[in-house]
C-alpha cells in the first residue's frame, strides 16, 4: 500500500516544519529574563545528571563537585534541549495521532466484517426456511401422487403440460 510512504513523508514534513518554530523558542528562550533563569536552572540540572551519568559509565568518582555552567552556554544548551524537546514533542503527538486514527479503521473494518457475516447468517437461514418450505410442498406432491397412483402421476404432470400450453397461448 501507498500509506507507508506517506507517513515517512509526512514525518519529514513535520520536521521540517517544527525546526524554525524550534529555533524561534531558542531564541525566545534567551530574551526573557524569568523564563531565561528558568532554563538556566534546568540546564545546570540537566548538566549534574548527565555528568553524574557519565562518570558512572566510565567508572569515574561521583561524589566529585561538578563544576556549573556557564550562564551562556546554559541558556543555550537549555533552548537546545527546549528546541529537541518541542520537535519530539510534535513528533509524539503525530505517532499518537496515526496509531489513533489506524485503531479506528481497524474498527470500521471489524464493524463492516461483522455486519457481512450477519447478513450471510441471515441469508443463510432465510434459505434454510425456503428449502424447508420446497421439502414440504414435494412431500406434499409425493402423497398426492401416492394417492392417484401411477396414473395420477401422468394425468397430473398432463394436466399442468396443458394448462402451460393454454398460459401461453393467452
Amino acid at each position: 500500500m501507498a500509506v507507508l510512504p506517506l507517513v515517512k513523508l509526512g514525518t519529514l514534513v513535520l520536521k521540517t516544519a517544527c525546526k524554525p518554530i524550534a529555533n524561534r523558542l531558542k531564541k525566545q528562550a534567551g530574551y526573557h529574563p524569568k523564563f531565561r533563569n528558568f532554563i538556566i536552572s534546568i540546564a545546570q540540572a540537566n548538566h549534574r545528571f548527565t555528568t553524574r551519568m557519565q562518570r558512572r559509565i566510565y567508572g569515574q568518582a561521583t561524589d566529585v563537585a561538578i563544576r556549573p555552567l556557564n550562564e551562556e552556554k546554559a541558556v543555550q544548551a537549555a533552548a537546545d534541549l527546549a528546541g529537541e524537546l518541542f520537535v519530539f514533542t510534535v513528533a509524539g503527538v503525530a505517532v499518537i495521532f496515526e496509531v489513533q486514527r489506524s485503531s479506528r479503521s481497524d474498527a470500521r473494518k471489524e464493524e463492516l466484517r461483522r455486519q457481512e457475516i450477519q447478513a450471510i447468517k441471515t441469508r443463510s437461514e432465510e434459505l434454510g426456511r425456503e428449502i424447508e418450505l420446497l421439502a414440504q410442498k414435494l412431500e406434499e406432491l409425493e402423497q398426492l401422487a401416492r394417492g392417484r397412483g401411477l396414473a395420477g402421476i401422468l394425468n397430473f404432470r398432463h394436466a399442468h403440460a396443458g394448462e402451460d400450453k393454454k398460459s401461453k397461448s393467452n
